[in-house]
């Protein structure tokens, strides 16, 4: 943690993973256009109180850090709390409370991080869902925490308009992450 700390914060877009120093991939346009898209799918319906219009009840953020375990630091593409377990927004560097979603956006030169490392430590630490993005395959991949590993909840491509959990309140059209413009309702 001394390491990561070390390097000033400007510069600090780096993991610990299993205990390792590692830089995050610079991201493509086509990483930060999805990121962008789930972030625009979420937060407005989601990041309020619960009741109205909108579901509510989470909390999001992006390229945060946040600690699952001493040896373990990673800056998820966005995350998010639900209110009902983290009733403050969550605060400090790194956060230190368990998320209760976390998305990753694969980059061709980390994505086995994200999909085999990082995807194990989220199942130790119990984080219920955990969304994998593919820019290069155009797909969303929900998985659902079960104490025998991650379940494949859903696995949906471009074209397909889905209600993918936790955020199944609301309709998402896979294509909205892959630069498709988004359909009038």
């Amino acid at each position: 943690m001394a390491d990561l700390l070390a390097i000033p914060e400007e510069q600090r877009f780096h993991e610990i993973i299993n205990g390792e120093l590692v830089q995050k991939a610079v991201p493509s346009f086509e990483h930060g256009d999805a990121q962008s898209a789930i972030v625009a799918h979420v937060k407005i319906p989601f990041q309020r109180r619960p009741g109205g219009r909108w579901p509510g009840g989470w909390w999001f953020a992006t390229e945060i850090e946040v600690e699952f375990m001493p040896d373990q630091v990673y800056r998820p593409d966005v995350v998010g709390w639900r209110r009902e377990r983290a009733p403050e927004r969550p605060s400090g560097c790194p956060v230190r409370i368990r998320p209760d979603w976390v998305c990753e956006v694969l980059s061709p030169s980390n994505a086995q991080n994200d999909t085999v490392k990082k995807m194990r430590v989220y199942h130790r630490c119990e984080l219920p869902h955990y969304w994998i993005v593919d820019p290069r395959e155009e797909t969303l991949t929900v998985h659902r925490w079960t104490p025998e590993g991650y379940l494949l909840a859903l696995r949906a491509e471009r074209g397909e308009r889905i209600r993918a959990e936790p955020f199944d309140a609301i309709e998402l059209q896979v294509g909205v992450l892959f630069g498709d413009e988004r359909e009038d309702d």
